[in-house]
């Protein structure tokens, strides 16, 4: 019978984040998708399991507009 050879383990991935990133800024490219974002317009990123149920950001906000609606005047949304 042949020894498996046992793989090192790879370090643990910090997920802290650095004090300092060195971007390179000659490497950016504009963002093709800016156009079609208005003045006033937020970008919030969706996690996979929810981004899945929702098939366009108008059935987003209509989501969230029916929540706020159903909120008792005067409250404010947990964060």
């Amino acid at each position: 019978m042949r020894k498996m050879s046992v793989r090192k383990k790879s370090r643990a991935v910090v997920e802290d984040m650095r004090r300092e990133y060195r971007l390179d800024c000659k490497k950016a490219k504009p963002n093709p998708f800016a156009s079609q974002m208005g003045a006033g317009t937020v970008v919030v990123a969706l996690d996979p399991d929810v981004a899945a149920v929702f098939k366009s950001s108008e059935s987003v906000n209509a989501l969230l507009r029916s929540v706020i609606s159903a909120l008792p005047p005067g409250s404010k949304p947990q964060e």
